[in-house]
């Protein structure tokens, strides 16, 4: 009962922080006199949405799938390539620091490589997702499956188990806080990853229907075309919370 309270305490606090942004935007455009072109009222985004021209569905599904291919893939490899360097620390000491030294190159001077390998369309801006996002799941991966007790290791390999029931049983369970942890920050990353794809590489997309109309100076349809990235990536961090508290106890969840 008093979790089921504090829950709905910390919602009904989002909803208020947010209702008071929404509040203080309509504040300063009305009694500010700021123009249209440099922060448009709420209303005049809102209507922005309904101008067929942009066709908001379609970039915005462009948007989201670029921005989930890049994510799932992410997690995929930086879930696996986690695995593997618990199981060899050999293939670990090898690829490990190439990994963080990749890592360290700025996403953005990928673009123009990202464009000559891949040429246009969803999968460089997938590929850019996915870039931004593996390496924090591979490192929040590789020490929850480092945390397993040493003792429960050794209890399944006296019994004879194997590698993949090591995995499922024992380490998988124990690391998935870990893991979740790594996954929301992924998710806000592949977020980011995708629209800089878009900036650089597409001809479909929120972020690339951004740079189109900022041309023409339609601030209400940016300021649109930000609410609808921000959408998607709510969606996306929501749905990793709501599997976590499903198959996480709260007691163990990472902040």
């Amino acid at each position: 009962m008093e979790a089921s309270s504090n829950t709905l305490s910390r919602t009904l606090l989002a909803v208020l922080a947010h209702l008071g942004l929404l509040a203080a935007w309509y504040a300063f455009v009305a009694l500010g006199d700021v123009p249209k072109y440099v922060m448009p009222s709420p209303l005049a985004t809102i209507k922005a949405l309904f101008d067929a021209n942009y066709n908001w569905w379609l970039n915005s599904g462009v948007t989201a799938l670029e921005i989930f291919v890049g994510y799932f893939l992410a997690l995929g490899v930086g879930v696996t390539l986690a695995l593997l360097f618990t199981w060899s620390k050999t293939l670990e000491a090898f690829f490990m620091p190439l990994l963080v030294s990749l890592n360290m190159i700025p996403k953005v001077a990928l673009g123009p490589l990202i464009i000559v390998w891949f040429k246009y369309g969803i999968l460089p801006n997938s590929m850019m997702a996915f870039s931004i996002a593996v390496f924090p799941i591979l490192l929040t991966t590789a020490r929850g499956l480092r945390e397993t007790e040493p003792e429960l290791l050794d209890l399944v390999r006296a019994l004879r188990g194997s590698r993949w029931q090591l995995f499922t049983k024992i380490q998988l369970p124990g690391a998935l806080p870990y893991i979740f942890s790594g996954m929301k920050v992924g998710a806000i990353l592949a977020v980011a990853g995708a629209i800089v794809g878009e900036f650089l590489s597409s001809d479909k997309g929120l972020g690339y229907l951004m740079l189109q109309v900022q041309v023409t100076l339609d601030t209400p349809a940016m300021f649109m075309a930000v609410i609808l990235i921000t959408l998607i990536g709510v969606a996306l961090y929501g749905s990793v919370l709501l599997l976590e508290r499903l198959l996480v106890p709260k007691d163990a969840r990472i902040a």
